[in-house]
């Protein structure tokens, strides 16, 4: 077969591996997004900062504090995740009554306050990260690093197990109803403005997961988030806004597919997911997994 279309098996496998890493990263930020806007229906542009922010968290932690890579999985999203709260308590909470037009600029702005404070003092070049898991294992038609598997593992289990949590779980259950029914969910005596609150930290906290993961696997720059929003967005609008189980297939698909395109058109794979959007929406407005108003 690849003999047949000219290419290596291993050029073949590589791009699939790198396809594959790349929608774990799609399918985590994108998975954050849809939290955020399903439940709460904020467009959260500040979601690139907050995953830079996340992967800054683990350098930072490591080269300042000598705190493994390990322990950063469970420190840094737990503080962007707070910063994210602090975010929606300050700023958020006024605009909920407003167009989402409103949300989408202030989020926008304060993305572009993160970054800007961050390459004040960093500069713009990458800081180096050592890689918390070396060697890998020949396959024999590729070299699979162990760090790249260990991502797309974490990620899958993290996409998956929110999954579960929002749709399967009495908690997933209040979440849904507060989006709908707010009011009848505060007479069942749940705190329903701290409900929202934890739900934006929750999602700023899988983004924050994502760049720690990224850490190690990409070079760690203040412009590495406003580098993949672009991309994300478009995931979340193939998928459909809103939609959890959307946002988990479509990343991981897409992220295979652009790398894929790689191997067979290397020009187009900068644009595939563009051009997938455009047919998307034209063919279902509301994305493959989306729900027609």
């Amino acid at each position: 077969m690849f003999e047949l279309l000219g290419i290596p098996p291993q050029a073949f496998f590589g791009q699939l591996l790198l396809g594959l890493i790349n929608g774990a990263f799609y399918a985590l930020l994108s998975l954050g997004l849809a939290v955020i806007f399903g439940l709460l229906n904020v467009i959260n542009f500040t979601h690139g900062a907050q995953y830079m922010m996340g992967a800054f968290g683990a350098w930072m932690l490591l080269n300042w504090l000598g705190l493994p890579f390990w322990a950063s999985l469970i420190i840094v999203p737990i503080i962007v995740g707070a910063f994210g709260m602090l975010l929606e308590r300050v700023f958020l909470k006024r605009l909920y009554h407003l167009d989402h037009l409103y949300g989408l600029l202030l989020t926008f702005g304060l993305a572009l306050i993160i970054e800007g404070l961050y390459r004040r003092q960093f500069g713009s070049s990458g800081q180096p990260f050592e890689n918390p898991l070396p060697g890998g294992i020949n396959l024999g038609f590729m070299f699979l690093p162990y760090y790249r598997a260990f991502i797309i593992a974490a990620s899958l289990l993290v996409c998956l197990g929110t999954w579960y949590m929002i749709e399967r779980t009495k908690l997933g259950s209040y979440l849904r109803a507060a989006t709908e029914r707010p009011d009848l969910v505060q007479a069942m005596g749940i705190n329903v403005p701290r409900m929202v609150t934890l739900t934006y930290g929750f999602g700023v906290g899988l983004a924050a997961l994502a760049g720690v993961l990224a850490a190690p696997a990409y070079q760690v720059n203040p412009t590495m988030g406003s580098n993949l929003i672009i991309v994300v967005f478009a995931v979340v609008v193939i998928g459909g806004m809103g939609s959890i189980l959307g946002s988990i297939l479509t990343g991981f698909g897409l992220g295979i597919i652009e790398g894929l395109t790689k191997v067979f058109y290397p020009e187009g794979s900068s644009t595939v997911i563009f051009v997938i959007m455009a047919i998307v929406l034209m063919l279902k407005p509301a994305g493959l997994f989306g729900k027609q108003k």
